[in-house]
């Protein structure tokens, strides 16, 4: 097998940002190297503050950290993995959150993770050293041979603060993959999606990074359904005669419980707002990207972050008829993401399903320890 591509997750956990952490850890041809994610602004060693948190992202800004070490205790993922605290707001804007989505803390409905007071949870904290993200992701890619990936499943403020403060180490990327933006269409307006909405002006400073991008759009993710017969396997596939059974009442691990509620709150939200008959669950595409590009169909565009429309902020606006005549470069002249357009999506499945098998033989959920 090739060398494994070290990859670093910056994300805003969120139902799909927890599969796509799972996929992180589990995909053979990646090493995930660290996470950071929207920023705690509990105080270090943790104490209860003295104000409500500020929110950015799918939630408020303690929580997403907080579920992203609980996520990585449930997967087990190696002692040396851990998150960093990042952005507690937007660059220049006002923070967003998305309860209605994803509940009022990030993991609406999820249940069997430990607590984030559980010993082995918090020794995950205490392996951050009190590093914020950019500082972590600094020193992360100076020290790593070769160059690595990024992806990044949510605002992309981490991102521009890290290259805005120490450009030289634009060198160290191989490339960025995002989940961000639609072609034609929005999900938190009618033309804007979620993650380049909430901060704009860090997309756009990331779009014009002189590496290469690539764009997973929602036009892609909305075909990334965990359907019915999707959730059946994920519960079953150690019961084989378990199908076509209420899937509450079947015998599974605590990991699969855990992974099956995750997913049915996120199927309902999905449902009850979008209409949708599954979840899409976008953020794992862009990591299955990394490890699997032949799995897509995609095509090299000029995109662009629209930051001054009054019904159009947000945008990613997708120069589909080359009006610019954009240079060969990755930067601010040039074409610079490369647009997936289309996914093999059985196969995409089976990658989780096959993730969520090698975690279930090592999860400490399914010791009882938690």
């Amino acid at each position: 097998m090739a060398q494994r591509k070290k990859v670093w997750l910056d994300c805003d956990p969120g139902h799909d940002d927890a599969i796509a952490l799972l996929m992180g850890l589990y995909l053979p041809q990646i090493d995930l190297i660290g996470v950071s994610t929207a920023r705690t602004l509990l105080l270090y060693p943790p104490q209860r503050a003295a104000h409500p948190p500020q929110v950015f992202g799918n939630t408020n800004a303690t929580d997403t950290y907080q579920n992203a070490v609980r996520l990585l205790h449930a997967f087990a993922a190696p002692a040396h993995v851990t998150a960093f605290p990042g952005a507690v707001k937007p660059l220049i804007r006002v923070a967003r959150i998305d309860a209605e989505i994803h509940g009022a803390h990030g993991l609406g409905g999820t249940e069997g993770l430990a607590p984030f007071e559980h010993p082995e949870v918090q020794k995950r904290v205490h392996a951050a050293g009190g590093k914020g993200a950019v500082e972590a992701m600094a020193a992360a890619f100076s020290a790593v041979e070769g160059k690595l990936t990024i992806v990044s499943t949510g605002p992309m403020t981490n991102s521009a603060a890290l290259f805005s403060a120490f450009p030289h180490l634009v060198g160290k990327v191989e490339q960025i993959v995002f989940m961000g933006g639609g072609v034609g269409l929005g999900n938190r307006s009618p033309v804007a999606e979620y993650n380049i909405l909430c901060d704009p002006e860090a997309a756009q400073i990331v779009f014009d990074l002189p590496v290469p991008k690539v764009m997973v759009p929602l036009n892609v993710t909305h075909t990334a359904i965990f359907d019915e017969d999707a959730v059946t396997q994920l519960v079953t596939r150690a019961h084989p005669s378990a199908h076509k059974v209420q899937l509450s009442s079947v015998p599974t691990s605590p990991l699969r419980h855990t992974l099956y509620t995750l997913i049915h709150f996120f199927a309902s939200t999905y449902k009850a707002v979008f209409n949708f008959d599954g979840p899409p669950i976008h953020d794992a595409v862009a990591m299955v990207y990394v490890a699997h590009p032949e799995l897509f169909e995609a095509k090299r565009y000029r995109v662009d972050v629209e930051l001054a429309g009054l019904h159009t902020a947000g945008e990613t606006v997708v120069d589909l008829w080359d009006y610019r005549k954009c240079d060969d470069t990755w930067g601010p002249t040039g074409k610079n993401v490369l647009l997936t357009e289309k996914l093999d999506v059985p196969k995409f499945i089976d990658l989780f399903l096959e993730c969520v098998d090698k975690a279930d033989k090592v999860s400490p959920l399914n010791a009882h320890k938690t």
